[in-house]
């Protein structure tokens, strides 16, 4: 049963909400003086509105109004909706909007809304921790592992201690390592401001006087040490989806008929298991996506730490080269292996990843030869493919937006500036021309893992305003973080605890709040799926009656239910990802 104390505000909520057919959704951390500022109001009935007004909380004294605007028409199950722009007013305030017998939940106005937030999410990433875990003060997966698929005899013993539990199962994968760690190097590069020292380099209390997501950071880069301890040695994972047979907190799994080790594949570029009983093998077809990405997160974390421990960081650039050597050698993807069900992360692209590595590389040593390499992969794929598409497979184009785009443009000018941000540009486009259509502008597919993309997509907007001085998607890239923290269907926020006041996840699929009632800080859960990937998946049941089901919708569902892993799973890339993303806002803020 769910916790009554951490219900208690949503149940609240809802309860209010039960004889309302109209609804105004809020972002619930608040908003900018300066920045876009929209609720969005939905009508289960086909009901409309003409005006709107923005109301102090302290006084109930009407400061603003405004038209409506357009009707929007209907979306998931909503009939009717309008967004209510309120960017005009800017004066900091506690706030609430009402339009007709509709009022949203109180909301804030302050250049401080965001402050914290990247900090917060920190703490689910040191919760994941594998090996020594700072949470639970104990350790975990001390005797990983064994090898497979690789040019030593398989069942040869390997260190591979150390890193981050994948999500609420307790695989490791370095593909989404690597780039959970370049989030991380990224946000302490672009925003050290914004980041405290509270916690040392093993995640327990007390300052090291080394900012804490640069702890993180490097708690990854160790282990993605470990996973490529040799020129021509690379690891891509692990574990594998035994690990999905019982839900329990972290310690020595004997689960894989190795006593309490686990299994490490081999990088090896050929196919690899994807479910026995189904007779499948997965299409890896080389090793760049994955040695990409190290190469990347790598050169990145020798620009950051050569000052602070230069033996520490010639390492890093030493295996960065490797890396990126064993990619040009074997281009094409490594897809993950999986043995009981036929569920991988199926990566399709890799020249994303080479992109960013040569990019990275380049700024690290000035080697023209990377830029010319970079400038090669970048013109290989112009477009992330998910942008504008309605579906993709799990992980398919990982990550989810090209963030080599960025980098490179970075360090060249004019015509090759202007190709790259046109690049971004161009996917923009392509995912607003379908948000354009809908009051809450989603434009982001209700694929597994949606609330990544999301994330992910918001960065591509702002590194793209960033970029060429275009605010043309300014509201398009707010939208992406208010849908995140409440301004969505069910009027949810998608982080554990953020804010503390608000209607967040409290029933997620975690063994740590399942089994124990643990928190989980911080963890960005998976997010809202189509009705029809939701109907497809093998083994969800729903725990307690459903919260949000007069939200449900034929094109969208979200539970906050431990018993849905497709929407309610938090993830520790995703949530890197919006570490970069709130520490951006929070920066915003500061400005």
């Amino acid at each position: 049963m769910k916790r009554l104390l951490l219900l208690l505000l949503p149940v609240l909520l809802l309860s209010a909400q039960r004889d309302q057919n109209a609804f105004i959704r809020i972002n619930q951390l608040g908003y900018l003086p300066a920045g876009v500022k929209v609720a969005v109001w939905g009508s289960l009935e086909n009901n409309s509105i003409s005006s709107f007004q923005l109301i102090d909380s302290a006084t109930g004294k009407t400061v603003y109004t405004a038209s409506a605007g357009q009707p929007f028409g209907s979306y998931g199950p909503f009939q009717q909706s309008y967004r209510l722009d309120f960017s005009a007013y800017s004066t900091p305030g506690t706030y609430y909007l009402r339009s007709g017998n509709a009022q949203s939940p109180v909301f804030r106005i302050g250049q401080d809304v965001y402050n914290g937030t990247a900090d917060f999410c920190l703490r689910y990433l040191r919760q994941q921790r594998c090996g020594f875990n700072p949470f639970l003060e104990d350790s975990c997966h001390t005797r990983d592992g064994y090898t497979l698929y690789g040019p030593m005899p398989d069942s040869t013993y390997i260190d591979v201690v150390g890193g981050w539990h994948d999500a609420s199962d307790y695989l490791q994968y370095s593909t989404t390592s690597a780039n959970t760690a370049y989030h991380l190097l990224a946000a302490y590069r672009d925003f050290p401001a914004v980041f405290s020292d509270r916690h040392d380099e093993n995640g327990l209390q007390g300052r090291n006087n080394v900012a804490d997501v640069l702890d993180e950071a490097r708690w990854g880069l160790d282990w993605l040490l470990k996973m490529h301890p040799r020129e021509d040695w690379l690891f891509n994972q692990i574990a594998d989806d035994r690990d999905h047979r019982g839900m329990r907190i972290p310690a020595l799994d004997s689960f894989y008929g190795r006593g309490f080790e686990r299994p490490v594949y081999f990088c090896s570029g050929e196919p690899q298991v994807q479910g026995v009983k189904y007779n499948k093998m997965n299409r890896s077809d080389g090793v760049a996506s994955t040695a990409g990405k190290f190469a990347s997160t790598f050169a990145l974390g020798y620009s950051l730490l050569r000052e602070r421990d230069a033996d520490y960081a010639a390492t890093l650039l030493e295996r960065a080269g490797s890396a990126y050597r064993m990619g040009v050698k074997q281009p094409g993807v490594q897809q993950t292996a999986s043995v009981l069900s036929p569920y991988i992360y199926a990566e399709d692209n890799w020249t994303d990843d080479m992109e960013l590595a040569a990019a990275q590389l380049h700024s690290a040593t000035g080697k023209r030869s990377f830029l010319e390499d970079g400038r090669k992969y970048a013109a290989k794929e112009e477009i992330t493919p998910w942008l504008g598409a309605d579906t993709a497979n799990h992980y398919q184009w990982y990550p989810f937006i090209n963030i080599g785009h960025y980098e490179l443009a970075k360090q060249v000018k004019g015509k090759q500036q202007r190709e790259l941000t046109g690049y971004y540009r161009t996917g923009i486009d392509k995912v607003w021309q379908k948000a354009r259509q809908n009051a809450f502008y989603r434009g982001v597919p209700f694929i597994w893992c949606s609330n990544n993309l999301t994330t992910a997509f918001a960065i591509q907007c702002y590194w793209y305003q960033q970029l060429s001085g275009d605010d043309s998607y300014a509201a398009l890239a707010q939208a992406n973080v208010d849908w995140l923290f409440g301004c969505n269907p069910w009027g949810t926020g998608m982080v554990y605890g953020l804010p503390a006041y608000g209607d967040t996840p409290v029933d997620p699929h975690s063994a740590f709040t399942h089994l124990k009632n643990y928190p989980i800080d911080g963890g960005l859960v998976d997010g809202p799926v189509y009705g029809t990937i939701y109907n497809s998946l093998i083994g969800i049941r729903l725990a307690d009656p459903d919260e949000y089901a007069a939200f449900q919708s034929n094109l969208v569902v979200y539970h906050d239910d431990y018993g849905d892993y497709s929407t309610n799973e938090p993830t520790m890339d995703g949530t890197a990802s919006l570490v970069y993303l709130l520490a951006l806002k929070e920066n915003e803020g500061r400005k």
